[in-house]
């Protein structure tokens, strides 16, 4: 009876995390991990948690404890990285990250002692490493990704750097974000405990604005200041990493500073990458064959093996090699470019934009939309009734293309909403 009490406690875990645009695809894998995360009664009390921001006084109606009792609860699970809280008119306002980027990263983004990393970083490599559905799911279910690309800065020229957006450089990401901070790459230290890591840093991805206000709380990440979170970035350019981060322009999250042997973002564009499971950059890199020699060091740095050497096509000399461009899996992201010893590789603008939703309210209703979620986010026990938070989901689904306002349409089975969408254009 235990086991089948322990088991429905994680089964309810599991629904409750997949009715997020962001799920977690049920095995035995995945039970296990939760297992050493989450103890049973965790387990049931945040199978309870609505999937917007709440206050602990939500939490205390639907657990039916009392309000202290509650808020021990919730700060316990933010102290585990479990939560992250945010501090709003003097009140934390809690909420439940996704698994990635979340939850499973925050367990490993510091060196623990209450459960066996090394355990937990064996299950995490078999979830998604080995089986294919959650990796799958996370990264090409849908048009809208969690994540995107920013671009080398290094890489850029005078004439370039016109044209990149604040947005679209992690520099400017540092320098205006409210919080910063630093923790372990969850990637690198999963494959540090397997004896698979590379030689990149460890102490290189960053958390920025609520997140990063919530982890430095709960010390699961370090604090740092804009010249120490410059000096990380710059790190991260001398070992060739790609910075990876929140799909969005304003209030970014995280950026992860990914290499190509270790980083889940980089192995997904490897293994799926004509499905276009990452966010590329506004750029692709251009190759002045007349000058490429064919070393190949455009082909060693590239993190998701977007360049390859080909026959150069010289009857002269039939074994000369010249650089050549997968462009459908190219990020964009210009590691190469500063790389390349002879100058015969640079940036250009790609031919048409890539959409980046402007904030997470934007994304995760996409997302929905996209994933046939939407219905969570509307009823999701009542966190979003009010006038206010109504209008912030119908706001962003009345920007959306017409095809996807049928489709939220269908899911939500809305009048109001199709009433609205025809006011719009009429």
């Amino acid at each position: 009876m235990a086991h089948l009490a322990s088991r429905s406690a994680y089964q309810d875990l599991v629904e409750r995390l997949n009715r997020f645009p962001q799920g977690a695809p049920p095995s035995e894998l995945l039970y296990k991990i939760l297992q050493l995360l989450f103890s049973e009664r965790e387990a049931q009390l945040v199978a309870l948690l609505p999937i917007k921001p709440f206050r602990a006084a939500a939490a205390a109606r639907v657990w039916k404890l009392t309000l202290a009792e509650s808020r021990a609860v919730l700060d316990q699970l933010a102290d585990k990285g479990i939560l992250l809280d945010v501090d709003k008119n003097g009140e934390p306002v809690y909420t439940l990250p996704p698994p990635m980027a979340g939850f499973f990263e925050f367990s490993m983004m510091r060196v623990r002692t209450d459960i066996d990393q090394k355990v937990l970083a064996e299950l995490f490599y078999q979830y998604l490493n080995v089986e294919e559905d959650f990796i799958k799911a996370l990264f090409t279910d849908g048009q809208t990704q969690l994540g995107r690309t920013f671009v080398h800065e290094p890489a850029l020229t005078p004439e370039i750097s016109l044209h990149v957006l604040e947005y679209e450089r992690a520099s400017e990401v540092i320098r205006s974000a409210r919080f910063r901070a630093v923790g372990v790459c969850y990637c690198r230290h999963k494959m540090e405990h397997l004896g698979k890591a590379c030689s990149a840093p460890l102490d290189i991805c960053m958390t920025f604005n609520g997140p990063a206000e919530s982890l430095i709380k709960h010390k699961v990440a370090r604090a740092i200041d804009v010249p120490e979170g410059l000096d990380l970035l710059q790190q991260a350019y001398e070992h060739n990493l790609v910075q990876f981060g929140e799909n969005v322009r304003e209030s970014v999250g995280f950026i992860c500073n990914c290499c190509g042997c270790c980083c889940e973002a980089m192995l997904a564009a490897k293994r799926f990458g004509a499905m276009h499971p990452v966010h590329t950059t506004n750029y692709i890199p251009e190759i002045e064959e007349s000058r490429c020699n064919g070393c190949g060091k455009c082909v060693e740095v590239c993190p998701v093996e977007a360049m390859a050497l080909v026959s150069a096509g010289d009857p002269h000399h039939p074994k000369k090699k010249k650089a050549h461009l997968l462009e459908d899996i190219c990020l964009g992201c210009g590691v190469c470019v500063r790389s390349c010893p002879s100058a015969s590789l640079h940036l250009k603008p790609r031919a048409s934009r890539v959409i980046t939703p402007l904030n997470s309210t934007h994304r995760a209703v996409v997302m929905a939309v996209e994933r046939g979620k939407l219905q969570n986010l509307i009823f999701d026990q009542g966190a979003l009734t009010s006038h206010r938070a109504m209008a912030a989901v119908l706001g962003v689904l009345l920007k959306v293309p017409p095809i996807k306002q049928a489709m939220a349409s269908r899911q939500i089975r809305s009048r109001y909403f199709e009433w609205l969408v025809s006011k719009r254009a009429s």
